[in-house]
């Protein structure tokens, strides 16, 4: 089953950016998966199970990395065309 993620990452530092960037880079080293960013939230489009497990990792990868962030995660059924 296909899904799209629409997800934000709100590091609660000042160095935001790179934790952002970093969490975006991990995510996008997943061929299976497609990512697309926005200036406020990025896109991922792929196989429910495959793109879940992958945020799961990386969400916890962050966690570990950086110590609190939010994640504001929208869930859709079906692959958006990503433009």
């Amino acid at each position: 089953m296909k899904t799209t993620i629409e997800i934000s990452n709100y590091p609660l530092t000042l160095e935001y950016e790179s934790q952002i960037l970093d969490f975006i880079g991990r995510i996008k080293q997943y061929p299976a998966i497609q990512v697309k960013v926005n200036t406020t939230s990025t896109h991922l489009v792929g196989d429910y199970d495959e793109v879940m497990t992958a945020l799961n990792k990386e969400i916890k990868t962050s966690f570990e990395k950086y110590g609190q962030m939010i994640f504001v995660v929208k869930v859709l059924k079906g692959a958006l065309e990503l433009y």
